[in-house]
């Protein structure tokens, strides 16, 4: 046993991390467990069982298995599908998401045998290390996180006074076609996963720093509804991250039935994307309003006035002569007339070939003192980030190439 847990240490070490792991049978009962690293595989377990004159009998791909974004409830089922006791997964749950372990070994109350059946059907931590970092002038960072399955997503990390926001990702790219948008443009490259989601925070070297969670990264969320639902009941248990739901806020364009099941099964705070008050024109700067009204979705909130629970905000981004004027301000305050709701007034970050360009900050305060007089709480959001291209809109990764060496986790 010893020497077969040894031989996962040095091979774990050598090869990068993927969806896949292998086994190597070989001669003197000894077993190798590595990572799928492409074409790697075969030459690392061959070189080792020669270095070590056992003779390679055959290689075994088994599905791969990561611990992150499981439940307290799918982590005892784990366990108990291999014959150990349910609290078991409750411990499992405790180092993973409270004390964040980086390997089973670490989990020092669990028992060998079910740590090392666990590594034997390729069950892993899960966690990925963020690839790159880079950090603005104004003190913003900017992550960028390899998935699983081989593309990439950036996250932002914003400081503001004492509070240090980080800004998620449900998705690579985004399927919603808005034209200010550059992850739009990067089109639809996949969901991730709860434990993708997670990562984020979980990989985060400033983690035990961060006040608030937003997800207003890539993706539209509610487009990735049950991944995003999991990670939130991750992130407030009392038992893991213990993040309070009122420092969270979940970002849409306004994608129904999915806001309602959203506003049904989580009180977290929830951010809409308006940009236009007018019909036709939301239209041309965001497709969703084809098959979603900004009616239908302010309606929604409108019958759902007595839940007290969570803050409900608008964000509106200010292009220069096209959503700026006196009549938008006007529209918009009819809009929201009779809902306590703030209004987020976001500097537009251009981008090449939207054929848009910002308002003038004159414009801006214009804006909202427009809307102030229509009893509308509004307030101009700073734009932070922008020189790292990590400002609201700006975050883009189909151009980054997969690297092997870029998938490495726990």
């Amino acid at each position: 046993m010893t020497d077969r847990i040894g031989e996962i240490a040095r091979l774990d070490r050598l090869v990068s991390t993927g969806d896949r792991v292998v086994t190597g049978q070989l001669s003197h009962g000894v077993e190798l467990l590595v990572n799928f690293s492409f074409r790697q595989v075969y030459h690392t377990i061959y070189n080792i069982a020669q270095t070590r004159s056992y003779e390679l009998h055959c290689i075994t791909l088994i599905p791969r298995t990561a611990l992150l974004g499981k439940t307290r409830s799918e982590l005892e089922a784990l366990c108990v599908e291999r014959g150990y006791e349910a609290y078991r997964g409750r411990q499992i749950f405790g180092w993973l998401y409270h004390k964040r372990v980086r390997s089973l070994d670490a989990m020092h109350n669990l028992p060998e045998q079910l740590k090392d059946r666990l590594a034997l059907d390729g069950v892993t931590i899960g966690a990925l290390a963020p690839s790159r970092q880079e950090v603005s002038h104004d003190g913003t960072k900017k992550y960028l996180f390899p998935t699983r399955g081989g593309g990439f997503i950036e996250t932002a990390l914003i400081p503001d006074g004492g509070r240090l926001t980080l800004c998620l990702s449900t998705q690579v790219g985004c399927r919603r076609g808005c034209v200010f948008c550059q992850t739009a443009r990067q089109g639809f490259q996949g969901n991730l996963d709860a434990g993708e989601v997670v990562n984020q925070l979980h990989s985060l070297p400033e983690i035990d720093a961060v006040t608030n969670i937003v997800y207003m990264g890539m993706g539209e969320p509610l487009d990735n509804l049950p991944a995003v639902l999991r990670s939130i009941e991750l992130f407030t248990d009392h038992d893991g991250y213990a993040l309070p739901l009122r420092r969270i806020t979940v970002s849409t364009v306004g994608v129904l039935p999915q806001l309602h099941a959203l506003l049904e099964s989580s009180a977290v705070n929830l951010a809409v994307s308006v940009h236009s008050p007018f019909h036709d024109q939301r239209r041309s700067l965001m497709p969703v309003e084809n098959t979603t009204p900004l009616v239908d979705t302010i309606d929604l909130i409108r019958r759902r006035r007595e839940d007290r629970r969570r803050r409900v905000s608008v964000e509106y981004t200010l292009f220069g002569g096209v959503n700026d004027t006196r009549e938008h301000a006007r529209g918009l305050a009819r809009l929201l007339a009779g809902l306590s709701i703030r209004v987020n007034l976001i500097p537009y970050h251009e981008i090449a070939g939207a054929g848009l360009i910002p308002s003038t900050r004159e414009a801006i305060d214009r804006f909202r003192d427009r809307l102030r007089e229509k009893d509308v709480r509004a307030f101009v959001r700073e734009s932070r980030g922008q020189d790292i291209n990590a400002a609201c809109g700006m975050l883009w990764t189909r151009d980054i190439a997969v690297r092997p060496d870029a998938l490495r986790g726990a």
